[in-house]
């Protein structure tokens, strides 16, 4: 039998159907999904060892959650996730405002409604994804908004008194009743909205404008929260902290591989034109690891995975472009396309100190030369404790081509028969490219030629020049005998 076909309280009697509150309902189905193997938060990748198990307990314990953790670290889709815990249907008695339990009604309107109609009372059923209610905590929220207030037209319309309990309107949290309710970013709610949640998260009742209300509200609280709040903006009051069962620190991903699965999961990529090397990936998800540690981003303000996701989405999208205003049917990531993500960048750090927008445009251009710096080693020597003159330095020969007096001008817009043609024309580059990566995918293979060039120039053993159409490589001598700059 299905059980949303009984629509009267009579009927579900009659089938043995049981109440449970929400915290049970989560904890039940909980068990067994682990029971069964299943994997619980599906998606949400690096948590597998640290958060996720430190969820599951807090909900095993019928915990209150909040999560603390700084921007674009999952604090919200874990949230969302719960709902899979739920049942997938519950009945609530028809019409009423606060999806009453036909079997527990708490509400003055659905215990009328059972005292009228008795076991014909009509029900429905609710699915668990309209069980879910979010609240971003601004300034302005408001108590009437998150617990209620008399409402005149109401009183008005029902011809009621301002003193009768029917003339209230119930804010989002009753009207969250037997569902999860999150606020998000809690240390901006006013302190005086936080006191507010005191007796709602303790004993389930509210008070609205002198109505003593003994609601039992049945609803699973989850919040989360940036450590940068606790300075800059606002802080969650201590006796609110208290009320909330388990506290939750995320994390950004700790290796490459794993930020890696975040990024090509979430990046909303448009086209099949464009290929992309393994060494251009691990080089991205390498800009936001420097991020993190450069002195000049603010490391409380935290740099979120969605930097490398819309950096990927425009990455491409350069490429992309190239490869639409040449008429190629496909193309390839270069490093030069890097130059193309920047604007994704500015948009994701803060800087310690904000000065003119040129400034975070450098920042981003530094910390793309600090990513091929440290994922230069992972496919060639290092060039940390080389030599120039040291005989056995396998950059030599390279480094020697250009002190000849040659350079090359690499333009945004070659096609990818010149860009091939001109990076082959460099010997020494593509010696050293076939003695280290031979096994390498040929595509790959003229990525990591230009990863060597821009390496050198990191290590300042070649010179790199932005020029209007691109960038000239030379020997740094011979630049200072062009015009005394570098």
């Amino acid at each position: 039998m299905d059980i949303t076909s009984i629509t009267t309280l009579g009927a579900l009697k009659a089938s043995g159907y049981q109440s449970r509150s929400i915290k049970q309902e989560i904890r039940e189905n909980l068990i067994s999904k682990l029971k069964a193997g299943q994997t619980v938060f599906t998606g949400i990748h690096g948590y597998e060892h640290s958060v996720i198990p430190d969820v599951e307990r807090a909900l095993l314990a019928g915990h209150n959650i909040n999560f603390l953790g700084l921007r674009g670290q999952a604090k919200t889709r874990l949230a969302r996730q719960m709902v899979d815990l739920l049942d997938e249907y519950i009945p609530i008695i028809k019409d009423t405002e606060i999806h009453d339990d036909p079997l527990q009604a708490i509400s003055k309107q659905g215990q009328a409604l059972i005292e009228k109609h008795g076991d014909d009372t009509p029900i429905s059923w609710l699915h668990r994804e309209e069980r879910y209610f979010e609240k971003l905590a601004t300034p302005d929220v408001s108590i009437a908004d998150l617990i209620g207030d008399v409402d005149p037209i109401k009183a008005a319309n029902l011809k009621l008194s301002y003193a009768d309990e029917g003339s209230i309107h119930f804010g989002m949290i009753p009207r969250a009743h037997r569902s999860i309710f999150v606020i998000n970013e809690l240390p901006d709610l006013q302190a005086r909205i936080q006191v507010a949640l005191f007796n709602i998260l303790q004993e389930g009742d509210i008070q609205i404008r002198g109505f003593k209300l003994r609601l039992p509200l049945d609803v699973h609280f989850v919040f989360t929260a940036n450590p940068e709040d606790y300075t800059n903006r606002g802080s969650i009051v201590t006796p609110l902290k208290d009320r909330i069962g388990s506290q939750i620190l995320t994390h950004y991903p700790k290796d490459r591989n794993t930020a890696r699965k975040i990024t090509r999961q979430e990046a909303k990529l448009k086209t099949e034109q464009v290929f992309i090397p393994e060494p251009a990936l691990e080089l991205l998800e390498q800009i936001a690891f420097e991020a993190r540690e450069n002195e000049y981003i603010d490391a409380k303000s935290g740099v979120s995975t969605r930097l490398t996701i819309s950096a990927l989405e425009n990455l491409v999208s350069t490429a992309e472009r190239r490869c639409l205003i040449d008429g190629s049917k496909n193309t390839q990531i270069r490093l030069m396309d890097f130059m193309g993500m920047i604007p994704a960048i500015t948009g994701k750090v803060e800087l310690v100190y904000e000065g003119e927008q040129e400034g975070a445009g450098i920042v981003a251009e530094n910390l793309i030369g600090a990513a091929v710096k440290s994922i230069l080693p992972e496919y060639f020597p290092s060039l940390e404790d080389l030599k120039s003159s040291d005989q056995q330095n396998p950059y030599k020969s390279l480094i020697d081509y250009f002190g000849q007096g040659k350079m090359l001008d690499m333009l945004f817009n070659w096609s990818d028969s010149e860009y091939k043609k001109n990076l082959d024309a460099i010997g020494p580059l593509r010696q050293l490219v076939d003695a280290h990566q031979a096994e390498a995918d040929p595509k790959e293979q003229y990525f990591l030629m230009e990863l060597v060039l821009w390496a050198l120039a990191e290590h300042s053993r070649l010179n790199k020049e932005r020029i209007e159409e691109g960038f000239n490589f030379a020997d740094l001598f011979s630049s200072y005998l062009r015009g005394g700059e570098i």
